[in-house]
Parts: structure tokens; sequence; C-alpha cells
């Protein structure tokens, strides 16, 4: 195998080994000590079916790349402590990496441990958060809890990453500490720890560091003799770090050709970027850059994560990665694609590659799913009532995600409003059997609200008829995305502040002696529903559908009837819904569908009444 090196004439065996290294006066990345334009094309193992790892990297060489950025998103491969999982499916991250090395692809490995990536607490598993007091990217001085299990994760990378970088006949350049760690805090011991880590498995760098420019500045966030990637970098950009750090290489590390987009936002965000000057000028220059991304792909499951806005505003993430990216989301070429890769092979010696061929999507008919059994019918037993004096978050009980209720019989006395400001992130309320109303953390649409009966954080206010006589007060607890930037990481799900009903005479009281019921919403979980259906008018309900297929291709479920709920595939989960947009169609990928019957399996938190599921050949 060979691979063009742009601004010389030659090609590089990927069958032996090769040096990689920096100029002494910092200018360039050098290769077998010739200067190397890194054009690094970013995409995740995690959000892309296996099947669908090699017609994503040639796509991507297709558009001119010569190197794959990925992350390693650590709680997607130790989702209990000590447990890990670098095998089975998309998790085969030793695998990913052959691939782009068989394709002639150079790697830039982004392992974290903290990625960010709008996933799920920014990689970080959610074990961590069972701790009360723990502190996140932290050294060990500060937080010996945190960096234990960072070594555990590390000390399980080094022997499946040694063998793939490039001094022993790999295609990994360069393997980046932490991520935009200057947008956190400022901890030099903690970012050398993490090296040091990499170093005592055998694995010598070379390593780089990810940040803004203006982080970067004031939080001096690199490592000794480390490289530096730029977040939302341009040639001016790299210009004034190579003054700033004449020592080292600089590059473009995170060059944005759209954008992440929240649940409630009126469109997807960054379709309309342009980055066509900003690459000619890097082409002309012969900078290197990372496109991030240059295929986004999905987050599957449970695994879209979340921000907090300037005022606190929780924002979830939709489920689609799609990002605007070149790439969209079924791996087919966009506008952009042909208008970038025209511009970068002006700039090269030889023709690219020419463009995979399309995946190919279904057209069938509408699904039209009937009722097929209740939360409440399917309900685990308690936990022990000593474990729920108090409602507790989701982490306090072990469970990572998914939905948990919470569950406490009322006194007689009417109430006239709820306070679960505290929760996170949305639940429905249900007083005697009956749905009162719900809240939400994040911010609502009017009109949804109004409908609903949902409150955005504010005590919600009880029917008069739902309460006066003993019942059960249910509290069904949706946990979302985790937040996963900034220093709100710190995110636990469920009930995290005590529940208090508000009463006519003006009195409060806070409520004790919860019983709590886990719904991780697992493979386990869903495999095990039993067809039930005990009160088909109480929300919380579950819906199927049969789909036949003469043969497999992607496609994209229509949402867009339902109102907030999650959707399985023949047991695959293929993310969230909600109403509130713009998200509004699922994208499954042919891989998850079989030929003959294949069954979809909705649940949605308010909707009592079955409604069509149209399937569509694209996101939008």
């Amino acid at each position: 195998m060979s691979l063009q090196i742009q601004g010389r004439d030659c090609t590089v065996n990927l069958e032996r080994s090769h040096t990689f290294s920096f100029s002494p006066d910092g200018e360039h990345f050098l290769l077998d000590g010739e200067p190397l334009q890194i054009r690094s094309g970013e995409m995740h193992p995690a959000r892309i079916p296996r099947e669908y790892w090699l017609h994503r990297i040639r796509m991507a060489k297709a558009m001119g790349m010569n190197c794959i950025a990925l992350y390693i998103m650590w709680n997607y491969h130790e989702s209990r402590s000590g447990v890990f999982d670098f095998e089975n499916g998309n998790r085969d991250i030793e695998a990913f990496i052959r691939l782009c090395q068989e394709e002639a692809l150079w790697v830039l490995l982004r392992p974290g441990p903290y990625v960010c990536a709008e996933w799920d607490l920014g990689g970080l598993p959610a074990y961590l958060l069972s701790e009360p007091d723990i502190e996140l990217r932290t050294d060990s001085a500060t937080d010996a809890r945190y960096m234990a299990a960072v070594a555990r994760y590390i000390g399980e990378l080094v022997p499946r990453i040694k063998p793939l970088m490039l001094e022993e006949g790999g295609p990994i350049l360069m393997i980046q500490i932490e991520n935009e760690f200057g947008s956190y805090a400022s901890n030099p011991a903690y970012l050398e720890e993490l090296r040091q880590l990499w170093l005592r498995g055998g694995i010598t760098g070379p390593f780089y560091t990810e940040d803004g420019l203006g982080q970067l500045e004031r939080n001096r966030s690199t490592v000794k003799g480390g490289a530096i990637a730029l977040s939302n970098g341009n040639a001016q950009q790299i210009a004034a770090v190579r003054r700033a750090f004449p020592a080292v290489p600089a590059m473009a590390g995170e060059v944005y050709p759209g954008w992440l987009t929240h649940w409630g936002e009126p469109i997807f965000a960054g379709l309309n970027y342009d980055l066509s000057a900003i690459l000619t000028e890097f082409m002309q220059s012969q900078l290197s850059f990372n496109l991030y991304v240059i295929h986004g792909g999905t987050s599957f499951d449970f695994y879209a994560g979340a921000n907090v806005d300037e005022s606190g505003n929780y924002q979830p993430d939709i489920t689609s990665y799609d990002y605007g990216a070149p790439i969209n989301e079924q791996g087919a070429a966009t506008a952009k694609y042909i208008k970038y890769r025209d511009i970068i092979a002006r700039y090269l010696s030889e023709p690219l590659p020419d463009i995979p061929d399309a995946i190919a999507t279904l057209s069938v008919p509408a699904l039209a799913p009937t009722l097929y059994a209740s939360i409440w019918d399917n309900l685990p037993a308690p936990l022990p009532r000593e474990l729920s004096v108090d409602p507790h978050s989701f982490e306090h009980y072990g469970q990572t995600f998914g939905f948990m209720l919470y569950r406490k019989t009322l006194q007689t006395q009417p109430a006239s409003a709820l306070d679960i400001s505290g929760v996170h992130d949305y639940a429905a309320v249900f007083v005697g059997e009956q749905y009162a109303g719900g809240v939400s953390r994040a911010q609502i649409p009017r009109d949804y609200a109004q409908a609903l009966r949902v409150t955005h954080r504010a005590p919600l206010a009880l029917p008069a008829t739902s309460t006066g006589a003993p019942g059960a007060l249910e509290i069904l607890v949706e946990g979302m995305g985790r937040v996963n930037f900034g220093a709100a990481i710190v995110d636990r799900k469920g009930l995290l502040e005590p529940v208090t009903l508000q009463y006519a005479d003006g009195s409060i009281s806070s409520l004790k002696d919860w019983e709590a019921f886990l719904l991780p919403m697992d493979e386990t979980f869903i495999a095990g529903l039993k067809e039930r259906r005990t009160n088909p008018l109480k929300p919380g309900l579950f819906f199927k559908a049969r789909l036949d297929l003469k043969e497999v291709g992607d496609t994209w479920l229509d949402m867009s009837h339902w109102t907030k709920g999650v959707v399985w595939v023949n047991g695959r989960n293929l993310g969230r819904y909600w109403s509130i947009g713009p998200q509004r169609r699922l994208y499954c990928p042919a891989p998850w569908l079989t030929q003959g019957e294949n069954e979809v399996l909705i649940f949605d938190l308010h909707q009592t009444e079955s409604k069509p599921v149209p399937l569509a050949n694209s996101l939008y």
C-alpha cells in the first residue's frame, strides 16, 4: 500500500514502520524526515454501525483525506467499573484503526479520558457519579478515585494501542492528551499525570493537546513536547500559536463544517456553514487540519449528551449527529462534500479515488403500531425501602441510563402543587392512576407545555380532583443526556432534591419514604417485557409494529405523530425522539434489519393512542 504525501513527489509504504516527528524549528510535522500535511477527517466508531465503517472511511479518503481522527468514548467501553468491552460490534477500536491502515490512511487517536463529543458525560463513565463528592478531570492529589479509574482505563488501552503506533508498524501518528482542557480548568499536574500513564505503558508519543486559542493562551494547557491543535482553528490562529509556542508544530485540530443541535431549537444547526475559504487557505499553505466532523453518524441508544448555556439552561442534544457534515448521517456525499473535494483535489498531484456508491434506502408503506404493553405492568421489584427514605439519583442506585419510577402514598389532605424542580431531566407525574402533568428541566415550547400540562422546572399545579383521597403519587423520570462540556459535567439523573407538596392552606411538606423502581430500558429489560396493559388509558405505554421486508436498506422512522420516547428495532435502540424537534426522524441502518419479519417497539411517555409511523429516506 502507498500513500501520496502532498508537497513531495514520493509515496509511503504502510507495510513497514515509519517515523513521525516534529521539525527542530517546530514548523512542520515530519514523516520519515519529510514535511507532512495532515488532512484529517473525524468520525467516531461508536456512532457508526460496524458494517459501515469501511464505507465511511473510504468516503473520507475520496474527499481528499490522508488521515482519520477518532475519539474513544470511555463510557462506551466501561459502563460498569472494571468491566471492559473492546471486542463486540462497533466497540472493536483496534479493528477500526486497522481498516484505516488498510485504506492507506493515518490515524489521530483521541482517547480522552474526557472527549466532550456531544456524548453523555463527555465520555466519562456515569459510575463515577455514584461517589457523592467526586471531582472529575483532575489529578490524583485532588481526587485519587477519579485518577485510579483513569489509570485502569488507560491501562486497558495501552496493550491494544501500542501495536498500532507508527513505530510499531501501525497507522497512529499522535495521541491526544485529554480534550479542550483549557475550557475547563488550569491544572498542568493533571495533564502531566495523564501523559505519564501512557509513558509507563511504553507509549512514548508523540502527544498533542486540543484547545481554543483563547483558552490555550489563558491556561497554557499543553503537555511537555506535545504538538498543539486548535479548536475552530484557521491559518491566522496557527500562526499565532507558532509565535507563542515555537518549539512544536500546530494544526487546526477541529475545523467545523457544521454544528451540534439541541432539542427544541427551531432548525438543525450548521447546515449553511461554508469552509471553502478556510480549506483553500489550508491547502495553499500546506497547513495541517482535522475536520470535526467529516461524518457524524448517530448517537444511538441513550448516549446523546447535553450542554448548559450561559444562563444555566439545560440543553439536551438530539439523537442524530448529522452535524451538517460533508458526509451525512447515512454516509452520503452532500453538496459540501462535492465542493470541498474539488477544492482539495486542485492541490494534489494525484487524482482522488472515486466516491463510493451510496447506501440503498427502503421504500415501504407506513407502519401501523398497536398497543403492546404498559410500563406499569412491567415494573421490577422496588428497591429496599431503607435506600429510599429520600429520592436519590440514578447513579446512587447504580443505574446509568433510562427511566426511574419514584412512588409515594399520599395522605388525605388535598394538595395544590407539587415541587420537583430538581428533576433531571423530565418527569411525568401521576396521582391515583391519573396523569397530573409533567416537569421538564429543558425549556419547552408554550404549545407543548399547555397541551401536556408540562412546566419548565416550576411547581406543578395539581388538578383539584387528583388528590384528596389516599392514593399513589408516581413520578416517572427520564434521564436524558448528561452535560458533556463545561463546569456542569457532574450531572446526575433522577430526583436530586427533596419533593414537596404545597397545600391549599399554604403549608408545605417534604415527602419521605419513597419506593424506587429501576427502569434502565436496556436490552435485558426490553427483552423481558410482558404483553400486559391493565390500564391502557394511563400513559407510559409500549406500541409494537411488524415490518416485513423482501430486502433491507437504510431508512428513517418518522415519529412526527408521536410525543416523547424511545424506539427499538429488533431490540436495537435507535435513540430518543421528541415532538419539540427539530429532529423528527430516527435513522435505522440496514444492518439492523433482516429479510422477512422485523419488530419495531415504541415507548411513549404521553400517548395512549397509536399513530402511524411513515418511513422516510432522509433525516430532513
